[in-house]
Formats: C-alpha cells, structure tokens, sequence
C-alpha cells in the first residue's frame, strides 16, 4: 500500500504557487488514491489533470500499481479546511449542528477555535400582535458542529 503522507507530499509540492491545495488525500489497500483539491477561486479540470500527470511522474508504476483519481471539492461536501471557511466568508452556508438541528445562514466569522453565523428567525417580539423577522448571530465551537456545507440557492 502506497503512503499517504507521501502522496501529499508530491502533491502539494506541485501545487505550491498556486491557489490551489490539497483538502484530503485516501489511499485504499488495493492502492486506490483519492486526491481532492480546492482554491482560493476556483478549481477546473485542468488542474486537476495537471496535479495527477504529476502525482503519476512521481510515483514508478512499475514498483506500484495504483489508481490515481483527482477531483475538486464539490459544492455539497462538507468543509474539512479552515482555508475553505475563509473563502466562504460572507457567504451562503448550510450548517448542521451535533444536536441536529440544520441552519441555512451567512458565516460572518471563522477561526481555529469557531463559526460565527447570522440568519434571520421568526421570533415573537412583546408588543407585537405577529412574530417579527430578527436578525440572530451565533457563534458555535467547531466540537458543536458535526458538519458546514457551502449553500447554493437556485431560485
């Protein structure tokens, strides 16, 4: 079985001066590896042919036999990176909690330690007939959530 540690290596030495880095790397017994990459911007197919062509010219096929797949972090993964957090600021995210409860808002604020999200909630205001649409920002430690999903609103 090849070694992770060294397929992240290769591969992030042939991502250095770039935006894009590496989010995970897996490698099966069978030797089958999983490269997921993402960006700063934005992440095309071209770059992911050119990280494998040089993971490939890294590793002697002949020592090894392995299965080299190289894909970008989709849109409905969860975020593993605080790098990713930082390109979603200000953004749409779908954030589901260790106690279940799921969360469509804005993430504000993040650091090593934390999210800081804002929404807005139907809540009764005294004095008011009608429960009122107020603003809530919450803070959550990453050990409150299980997971945080970029959101894409297609309407």
């Amino acid at each position: 079985m090849m070694e992770v540690v060294k397929i992240r290596e290769v591969a992030e030495a042939a991502l250095e001066g770039t935006d894009r880095f590496v989010v995970e790397v897996k490698c099966s017994p069978a030797n089958e590896i999983e490269i997921v990459i993402d960006a700063d911007s934005s992440v095309d197919l071209d770059a992911c042919v050119e990280l494998s062509r040089a993971v490939e010219a890294a590793f002697d096929r002949e020592v090894e036999d392995y299965e080299l797949s190289v894909f970008s972090a989709g849109v409905g993964q969860p975020l593993k990176l605080l790098r990713q957090y930082n390109k979603l600021l200000g953004k749409s995210v779908e954030v589901l909690l260790v106690s279940g409860e799921k969360i469509l808002a804005t993430l504000k604020e993040v650091s090593p330690e934390a999210i800081t999200i804002t929404y807005t909630e139907r809540k009764a205001v005294e004095g008011k007939k009608r429960k009122v649409e107020v603003e809530v920002v919450e803070s959550y430690v990453f050990d409150q959530v299980k997971w945080v999903k970029e959101f894409l609103d297609f309407k």
